[in-house]
């Protein structure tokens, strides 16, 4: 009787009761790192963006669970199983983020939401500002790409899974969320949650490996930027022949790069209503909701799979030999040129804005009159450009490997 008064009291509370043992250590685990990882956003270590709203529905999805009809524990947020249609109908008059996990997120959407944004956010002026530089450093930054690719296959993981998992070395969201749903869609809950926590620990972990692989004395080197003088006409006439050759190429990526180059064109030909809709409304309230729904995701059974712990670990490697790669590229720029500051290699990683700014603060941190910002930026939408590519080759040929 106590218990049957407590289970219709305070059915989150009863639920532990009922589960497993392994399931009710993570959610608290997970209930706490939900609070750690929001209050890391709130002060800036990690990316407020992200976090905030990732830790803060990763906190109540674990928190939230009761008892379901069928007698099962469950939740109100979202089901990411459901499959058959007529279910997956009946679910979504309940489950009140099911219909934006399943029309914006599980389909892709969300993250070409994100892709026009970013694109509205870019000048590609940039890159034009150092074309060859800015493209060599983001080819080795895609270091941990292919590095990944080969351990996660020789570690035994069917090839389309490496190749989804490999992508986080790319540094980008939305094209890891796109990859995993096409390559690996048994794990692209948990690959995308992985990727976007580890997006987000970049923040906080990049700067101690620039100062690791560039002594001081190079990150305060000042670099003298030539200003091309490249009209609008040049600059949309590129954007546009660049996707148009882009989605010929790699058609199975042709919806984000389409989706980032419109933004660039938005951008480009001063459609200030349409700049204002994709930069503001569209970026950050597909952020928002893009980083609810990986809090939202992580519920203790859906992590328990054990692949994710491999996972985390190929991410990890991901992340870090891209940055590794990035730098080392720039470190290439910078002896052939000499004219080049070694630490903007490390915007070659094109999680934008945030690798850029990275870059100029451990410059500005070496030498107050070191510019090397918009050098970076160039970096940083190279890196876009190349993470399309890597995956679209992927999609594309993941096939052949037996």
């Amino acid at each position: 009787m106590p218990y049957e008064i407590l289970s219709n009291l305070f059915p989150g509370i009863a639920s532990f009761f009922v589960q497993d043992s392994a399931i009710v250590a993570a959610r608290i685990f997970l209930i706490f790192l939900g609070m750690v990882l929001a209050y890391l956003g709130f002060t800036r270590t990690l990316e407020p963006l992200i976090m905030v709203p990732m830790g803060i529905g990763m906190t109540s999805v674990n928190a939230g669970s009761l008892f379901l009809k069928s007698g099962k524990v469950g939740n109100l947020f979202l089901d990411p199983l459901v499959e058959q249609p007529d279910l997956l109908v009946n679910i979504m008059q309940v489950n009140f983020l099911q219909p934006i996990y399943n029309l914006t997120f599980s389909n892709g959407l969300i993250a070409g939401l994100v892709f026009f944004g970013i694109g509205a956010m870019c000048e590609v002026g940039f890159i034009l500002a150092r074309p060859w530089a800015s493209m060599i450093v983001a080819i080795f930054a895609e270091m941990g790409t292919f590095v990944t690719l080969i351990i996660g296959y020789k570690l035994g993981l069917p090839i389309g899974e490496a190749a989804s998992v490999a992508t986080i070395g790319g540094a980008d969201g939305p094209m890891v969320l796109y990859a995993s749903l096409m390559l690996a869609p048994n794990l692209f809950v948990p690959i995308s949650i992985i990727a976007y926590l580890y997006l987000s620990l970049t923040y906080a972990g990049y700067p101690y490996l620039i100062k690791l692989m560039v002594p001081k004395k190079y990150r305060g080197i000042e670099v003298k930027i030539v200003h091309v003088g490249v009209g609008k006409t040049a600059k949309f006439i590129f954007i546009i022949v660049t996707c148009g050759v882009l989605c010929l190429l790699l058609p199975v990526a042709a919806p984000l790069i389409m989706c980032f180059f419109l933004g660039l064109a938005v951008r480009e030909a001063e459609i200030e209503p349409f700049v204002k809709l994709l930069d503001e409304t569209i970026l950050y309230g597909s952020t928002l909701f893009l980083g609810l729904l990986l809090g939202v995701l992580c519920e203790a059974q859906t992590l328990m799979d054990p692949k994710v712990g491999l996972l985390v670990i190929l991410g990890m490697l991901a992340l870090f030999f891209s940055a590794v790669g990035g730098l080392l590229g720039g470190w290439l720029v910078y002896l052939v040129t000499r004219n080049y500051n070694p630490v903007i290699g490390i915007a070659g990683v094109s999680c934008v804005p945030t690798t850029a700014k990275l870059a100029q603060h451990a410059a500005h941190e070496a030498n107050p009159f070191a510019m090397v910002l918009p050098l970076a930026l160039g970096a940083n939408i190279s890196g876009v450009i190349v993470s399309a590519i890597a995956t679209g080759v992927f999609i594309s040929t993941v096939f052949l490997v037996k």
